[in-house]
């Protein structure tokens, strides 16, 4: 029997407590790694598939896409059939296509099971935020929605490096079969572990309220060059990383897959960066932190420019520490610019955010063929500032017409 909404909410003193921050961790966990798994490999299906680069990318790209689809119908149902439905769900379908990919025949097959899995992926990031904000108090919220987040970055990393170390030693297909392993454990953990909603409250409004929600945020300038923002950030961060196993495994570094697995270790400086971020927004404000994490980030993706892995690593943790607080702010800034809806306008920056995915995987490919890493790092290196700079521009006129 389901209690009512009127049940306490948990507190860190709860075991309940403690087993949604480990259902929602693993899941987190696992979904990113499936998410960014092929990243290391786009190098590898170019030769195995005899595909070309923008096409190879599509493994990433249009996992983002079904991503964005789901995370639009998920984010809608989960106010009307509760969370726990979809988080566990997700998990469960997400599994599935791991255990087929190895046997596929073409890269097509491929590239539509990451689409269906990309829509299974969806019911995690759709629905964790808002279980959370329900089942938990609030003032233990904060610290249980920092892990949750810290677990978005480890498991694009772990994703990452996995595949790129069993992929070197063993086989693509091995790795995608491990994962589908540990993804199937993790499952049953989410299932036992992840406590039913208490107080839950659906939604009464319809879809087309919803819509108008919607509608109502893409009119508000100020949220829009944050959503702007989302995307700028995302696709450069993303940029970097789906190229870097090409430049990294060609001269003068002609490192192998392993070794460019270490470098997504950099990725973990996510873990730390958001409650970072969190903190010096607290003592300094979110605009100036948010301005200094692009700054940062833009910076970081210059070093790597340099000719010597130890620089290029160097580049990579110092724009994960700029991005992560860029993006993390970022988000905080819309949740606080929205009028109402609140929830609404933090999805629509989730959907521009994974659109700065898709677009940083796919759409930069012209940039690395014409003119390689060089011309790639400069304009994604450039474009974050400039877009700042025509945000602070655009937001100084804004506020002096209101």
């Amino acid at each position: 029997m389901v209690e009512q909404p009127s049940d306490k909410p948990y507190t860190l003193r709860d075991a309940a407590f403690w087993k949604i921050i480990g259902a929602l961790g693993f899941a987190s966990l696992f979904i990113f790694s499936a998410m960014y798994a092929t990243q290391p490999l786009l190098p590898l299906f170019t030769e195995e598939f005899g595909i070309g680069v923008s096409v190879s990318s599509l493994s990433v790209s249009m996992t983002t896409l079904g991503l964005i689809i789901g995370l639009l119908v998920i984010s809608f149902l989960s106010d009307r059939r509760g969370r726990t439905l979809f988080i566990k769900s997700s998990v469960v379908l997400a599994v599935i296509p791991f255990f087929i990919m190895p046997f596929v025949p073409s890269f097509g097959l491929l590239i539509l099971l990451r689409f269906l899995q990309g829509i299974a992926l969806a019911g995690v990031p759709a629905a964790a935020l808002a279980y959370i904000s329900e089942e938990v108090d609030r003032r233990s919220a904060s610290f249980a929605t920092a892990l949750y987040i810290s677990t978005n970055a480890l498991g694009g990393m772990t994703g990452r490096f996995v595949t790129g170390w069993v992929t070197e030693h063993y086989s693509w297909q091995a790795a995608f079969l491990g994962i589908g392993i540990a993804g199937a454990v993790i499952a049953v953990a989410v299932l036992l572990l992840l406590p039913s909603s208490r107080r839950f409250d659906p939604a009464a409004g319809t879809a087309k309220e919803d819509m108008q929600a919607f509608l109502f945020h893409l009119r508000n300038p100020l949220l829009l060059i944050l959503f702007g923002l989302g995307i700028v950030l995302q696709l450069s961060f993303t940029g970097v990383w789906t190229f870097l196993p090409f430049h990294l495994g060609a001269a003068p570094f002609n490192l192998s897959l392993e070794a460019i697995s270490y470098t997504y270790f950099a990725y973990g400086i996510g873990v730390i960066g958001s409650p970072l971020a969190g903190w010096l927004a607290g003592k300094f404000g979110l605009r100036p932190v948010r301005i200094t994490g692009i700054v940062i980030m833009s910076s970081g993706i210059l070093l790597t420019l340099g000719g010597t892995t130890p620089a290029v690593v160097a580049g990579l943790c110092v724009m994960c520490l700029g991005f992560f607080t860029a993006h993390s702010l970022t988000s905080a800034s819309v949740a606080r610019d929205a009028e109402h809806h609140k929830g609404s306008a933090s999805s629509l920056y989730l959907v521009s955010y994974y659109i700065g995915v898709a677009a940083g995987s796919t759409l930069l490919s012209p940039l690395w063929t014409t003119g390689g890493w060089e011309l790639l790092i400069l304009v994604i290196a450039v474009l974050p500032v400039v877009y700042l700079i025509f945000s602070l521009v655009a937001r100084k006129k804004i506020r002096a017409r209101r």
